[in-house]
């Protein structure tokens, strides 16, 4: 196992790429430090940038700025055989013509490990992918969310891997059984403590397997925390937006003389500070739809019509309008949906003002 640290990590696939143009870089600059042992997700939309920064760890790409340690050891210019991981990809990697046994045995038996070790250590692993009923079938006859196991278990046989690294690894799996992969992936990491690195577009599939999350957009790290911290304390509107279903809403705003931020005329009390400094630039309210509420008949908040409401069991997603703008909110079962005019209500704590897509 290994802590990662990944040092000003800059990747083009140009030739010439130019300093200053964006447009020329697939990853435009990366500080990050993964603990040894722990379970992370890069998450992102396609194009972002996630499969080259993984594939920059694997050792398949190398870095064209930047450097990469394992630990204290400098691996920016090894091959990927001297980095000593284990990659798991999209699609699964399977000898048809062998046993499931001789899939996971094989990587131990390239590195010449004796076959009493080979033996055990499949057995182990089998037993936790719910292979062991199958080792001695030709892995032909597996059916795909099989053979995508028997890919998670060759990452896993192996005890002297620094990380092993999944790409998208239940993209081919069937929906129902997507939760139980996912499922027990989560429950192997908890069991051998290796250092996972999960790439994925998916946001159920990050927030419920890692310990911390690396949302990528465009090239970049927008935020890097635990799923609460990103859902709760969005750094930029781009997770916001990205992560929660339905996503954050976003209000364009105004600081007053006082200092206050007015949305369509109205003051909103929230959790930014030092706005003073955030003048200038596009300025926008975030707030999740879990945090607004149908103030009472009468009382203070901000006028609205209400559109639709979509009953999704536990809770209702609603639609209303305050003039150009649509605020959607989250209104639990039995609780009150007016008919027509109504009065939002946003938790301040919950609400924060955003500057040129970055939390104020």
């Amino acid at each position: 196992m290994a802590r990662i640290r990944l040092e000003s990590l800059r990747h083009s696939y140009r030739d010439h790429p130019r300093e200053q143009e964006p447009a020329d870089w697939a990853l435009r600059g990366l500080d990050l430090e993964w603990a040894d042992g722990g379970a992370f997700a890069l998450l992102g939309p396609s194009g972002c940038g996630k499969t080259t920064l993984l594939n920059l760890i694997s050792g398949l790409l190398r870095p064209t700025q930047g450097r990469i340690r394992f630990d204290e050891r400098d691996v920016t210019t090894l091959e990927p055989g001297a980095r000593n991981i284990a990659q798991v990809f999209q699609f699964p990697v399977v000898y048809d013509t062998m046993s499931v046994f001789d899939n996971l045995a094989f990587p131990l038996r390239n590195r010449g490990v004796a076959e009493a070790e080979v033996k055990a250590r499949v057995d182990e692993i089998a037993a936790m992918l719910d292979l062991s009923a199958a080792l001695p079938n030709r892995a032909s006859g597996l059916t795909a969310d099989g053979k995508q196991k028997i890919s998670l278990g060759r990452g896993l046989v192996r005890s002297d891997v620094a990380a092993i690294l999944f790409d998208e690894p239940l993209t081919v799996i069937d929906p129902h059984l997507k939760w139980r992969l996912r499922s027990k992936l989560k429950e192997l990491h908890q069991r051998v403590r290796r250092t996972m690195i999960y790439v994925t577009h998916d946001q159920t599939e990050a927030l419920t397997f890692a310990d911390q999350v690396v949302v990528m957009f465009d090239g970049q790290v927008v935020q890097s925390g635990t799923p609460v911290e990103l859902f709760e304390r969005p750094a930029h509107t781009f997770v916001g937006h990205f992560i929660g279903s339905p996503g954050m809403n976003l209000l364009p705003c105004e600081i007053d003389g006082a200092g206050v931020p007015r949305f369509a005329g109205h003051a909103v009390a929230t959790a930014s500070t030092a706005l003073e400094a955030a003048r200038g630039k596009k300025l926008e309210l975030g707030v999740r739809p879990e945090f607004v509420r149908f103030a009472p008949a009468g009382g203070a908040g901000i006028p609205v019509q209400v559109e639709r409401a979509s009953d999704i069991g536990r809770f209702r997603i609603v639609d209303a309008r305050c003039g150009e703008h649509l605020i959607t909110l989250l209104v639990a079962e039995g609780q009150p949906v007016p008919e027509g005019a109504g009065l939002l209500a946003f938790d301040a704590q919950r609400t924060r003002v955003y500057a040129d897509g970055w939390a104020v």
